[in-house]
């Protein structure tokens, strides 16, 4: 009860602060006069970095004299009451660990799309001397953002390794790399860049979500926006589509979008890549693993209110 009352009062807080950013107005009666869109780039969503790079959606929607914005807020969390305030329609990226925490809370956000299955881009990590495998976690500190798919990844290891007293400091990632690399924790939950990086620094994986937690990323918008503009959540869908058959057709252009928009090396760029699981269609395993992500964040205390897997999707939503 008191995640899901702590989530209120921010979003509550939230929405005094946002409204400020889309008291300008954005629509002219029911007519649409601009998108606000997140941009979020980690842990590598390519699909996402062309879209913008080549302005993909300013030129599909110029002809309706509607204007694209795009915002940084990467956090779930953050988007999801963002999406509340109603000045955010499209999520770009979200993790479903986010979504169904939103929906469980009253904040009816919808799935509209597919990013990614990025099963090696979480992780987590240690020091060079520090825990040799996942058996020896217990008692020890791990640093890493809660209410995640990394948070979710640890639980899942701490009960399927048999592990005990395994504590969790939240923070963001940068700042838990930062603890680790400063022997502050015994282990990490990091992604994407920051894997990379910490190797590079002498850190070791001890293990990926592999085997353990399903992650999948997806696109998600209000459902009063889905439903009061399922043309415009329609047209969001077939350019990131067209972004796809595009990394597939232009790999090395796609890499180089990829490497500058991160500000990493070609050959960073590619490693991130290969362990994004970069994603097309949303299937009926994506469903089932909404199921289970639904009963693990509920049996974790970190949702109480009743959600399935049909108050998550978009009707627009096609399931392979």
């Amino acid at each position: 009860m008191y995640r899901i009352k702590k989530y209120v009062l921010t979003l509550s807080v939230f929405l005094l602060f946002i409204s400020t950013i889309s008291a300008g107005g954005r629509r002219d009666g029911n007519e649409l006069t601009e998108i606000n869109i997140s941009y979020v780039k980690s842990p590598f969503n390519l699909q996402v970095m062309v879209m913008k790079e080549h302005g993909l959606l300013e030129k599909e929607f110029a002809r309706d004299g509607i204007a694209v914005n795009w915002h940084e807020i990467t956090s779930g969390a953050k988007q999801a009451e963002a999406m509340a305030a109603g000045s955010l329609d499209i999520a770009s990226v979200m993790n479903t660990a986010s979504v169904i925490i939103a929906n469980a809370a009253g904040n009816n956000v919808d799935i509209i799309d597919v990013v990614s299955r990025p099963v090696d881009t979480f992780t987590i990590m240690t020091a060079a001397e520090g825990p040799a495998d996942l058996s020896e976690l217990s008692g020890k500190t791990v640093a890493g953002p809660k209410g995640t798919v990394l948070h979710q990844l640890l639980e899942s290891v701490i009960r399927k390794e048999g592990l005990e007293n395994v504590s969790l400091v939240s923070m963001g990632l940068p700042q838990a790399q930062a603890a680790l690399l400063a022997g502050q924790v015994d282990a990490a939950l990091l992604a994407a860049a920051l894997v990379l990086k910490t190797q590079d620094a002498g850190g070791r994986i001890l293990t990926t979500s592999a085997g353990y937690v399903q992650p999948l990323l997806v696109s998600v918008s209000p459902r009063s926006f889905t439903e009061e503009y399922p043309e415009i959540i329609r047209r969001y869908r077939k350019v990131q589509k067209e972004s796809y058959r595009y990394i597939m057709e232009n790999p090395e252009k796609a890499l180089t979008i990829g490497a500058s928009q991160q500000d990493i090396s070609i050959e960073a760029a590619r490693e991130l890549y290969e362990r994004s699981g970069i994603a097309e269609s949303f299937t009926a395993s994506d469903e089932q693993g909404l199921m289970k992500d639904i009963a693990f964040l509920r049996d974790l205390g970190m949702i109480e209110g009743e959600v399935s897997t049909e108050d998550l999707k978009s009707r627009l939503l096609d399931v392979q």
